[in-house]
Formats: C-alpha cells, structure tokens, sequence
C-alpha cells in the first residue's frame, strides 16, 4: 500500500527529492499531494491506488496546507495534485505559480463554495447571507460563523463576505473537522448556526443542510476542480498523466463514495468504489 507522509515542510520535500529527473525509469515514487480536506482524500488516495494496482508504480501521499501544495508542485517537490479550485477558491495560489505547473485535467465540475444552516432553521428566517443582519438571527447565531482552516480559499472569501454584506459577525477560524463537530453538536440539539461549507461534502449525506444565497456574490460561482502537475511530469512518467487526466467523477457519485469512507474507511472506500464501477475504470486506466 502506498506510503503517507503527513504535515511534512516543504524543506524535508526538498531534501527527500533533490532531483526528478528520470523517476518513472529509476524507480522514485509518484508524490501525490493533498490538503486534509475529505474530497481531496478520496480522489488522491483512488488515483494512488490505480497507479499502484494497475500501472505498477509506486505513489508516496503528501499531505500539507494549501499554500505549500502549490509552492511544492511549482518547485518540484511534489509530483501532481488532485484540488486545485478554480477559477475563483484558489485563483491566488494559482496565479502565483501557473508558468511553473501543468494543468493534466478536470476531476469534477460545478463545486460550489458557500454558507449553511441546518434546515430546522425556517427559510422565513434565514434564506440568505443578507438575513443575518436581523438581530434576532445574529443573537441566536451569537454572531459568529464557523469556519475552517486560516490558508483555505474559502476562508479568504468568507472573510470579504462579512465585510461585502457588513456584518457584524465573527469568523471563526478552525479546521475542517473543527467546523463538522460544531455542526455535530449543534445539530443534536437543534441549535442555530451558520458555517461554511463546499460541495462535494460527505456532510451533505450525512446532514440536513442547506445553502443560504448569497446575492452578493462575494463566495464565487460554481467552480471545476482541476490536477496540477509540476512542469516535466508528463514527459517523464506519461502513463500516470494519462491516468490521472481521464479521472472524472460526478459530484453526487463522489459525495457518495466520500460518506461511505466516513462511515468505513477511505481505503475500504476506494476499493468499493473501484469494485462498482469496473467500466469506468478501465477506461481511465486503458484509454478509449
């Protein structure tokens, strides 16, 4: 099974691959890198296992912050990755880097970034972003929303939000799984929140939620999530490139293998998934 290597600095990637050249002929594994965010781990450990399985290569998972992740593809350090959000989540860390990396392909389209609340909440209440200015909201929301890591992109554009609308709101800055045990909790007792969220999620299967709109615009469009690799890979190691650009997975399949890892494992998961859809793995490993 392949190796993981977690929150590891880009100064030990550095030292760990000096050089990549000729890789796919000496031997050096694949780095695949991923942010700790639930759909990125399924679809980064299933292109892992394929490559494995069905090419015979070895793959070494990096796990890091967002920022790293570029920085890493874009220097070398780290072969490919599965989450870059595009155009708009990641549209900083992309332009940053884009004359260093290569774009293999899109894993999924019509992601969508946003704000939630449970759907106890009557949409006469909240139904949009605009709505948590009333003061009766605001004081059983106790005036914070709930947020996830501080390098997220969409912690970026949640903080312009609050200010794009005025509220006198809080984010409060956490994790992912910071932000799913307030949903936890004050799902249980039917408690009043509001948090951010992406789609696909695994909460969505597990939770009844709702997106409230955002007639601002300030937390972007609908997005496609797209596989970076650093300048070279394609040349040097073509059969993983063409595996991993004919990845594609549509958002309610993903949401669903995502809360079957949840409810199992994301290896158990993969292997199910891999099971349930030979055709379609055929066809990204083998080509039309």
């Amino acid at each position: 099974m392949f190796r993981t290597l977690t929150r590891i600095g880009l100064a030990a990637l550095v030292a760990a691959s000096m050089t990549t050249s000729a890789f796919a002929q000496d031997g050096k594994p694949v780095k695949l890198g991923w942010a700790a965010w639930s759909d990125a781990e399924f679809v980064t450990k299933l292109a892992a296992k394929l490559i494995e399985d069905k090419l015979g290569q070895k793959v070494e998972l990096v796990q890091t912050d967002v920022a790293p992740l570029y920085q890493g593809v874009s220097r070398g350090d780290i072969d490919a990755m599965m989450m870059a959000w595009l155009p708009e989540t990641h549209a900083d860390y992309f332009k940053r880097v884009e004359s260093k990396v290569e774009t293999l392909g899109t894993v999924y389209d019509g992601a969508k970034l946003g704000w939630v609340v449970p759907q106890y909440i009557p949409e006469s209440e909240i139904s949009s972003i605009e709505d948590l200015k009333k003061d009766e909201v605001k004081e059983k929301l106790g005036g914070e929303v709930q947020g996830i890591d501080p390098g997220a992109g969409l912690t970026r554009l949640s903080e312009q939000a609050v200010k794009d609308y005025d509220l006198d709101y809080k984010l409060k800055i956490s994790s992912e799984a910071g932000m799913l045990t307030t949903i936890d909790r004050d799902m249980r007792s039917e408690k009043w929140f509001v948090a951010t969220a992406w789609s696909p999620h695994w909460m969505f299967g597990k939770y009844k939620l709702r997106y409230i709109d955002d007639p601002k615009g300030a937390l972007g469009k609908a997005e496609h999530i797209d596989i970076l690799a650093r300048k070279g890979f394609k040349d040097e190691n073509p059969k993983v490139a063409e595996l991993l650009s004919r990845i594609k997975l549509p958002i309610p399949e993903l949401e669903a293998a995502m809360f079957n890892a949840q409810e199992t494992s994301y290896e158990k998961a993969v292997d199910k998934y891999i099971v349930d859809h030979p055709d379609k793995i055929k066809q990204w490993v083998e080509g039309d």
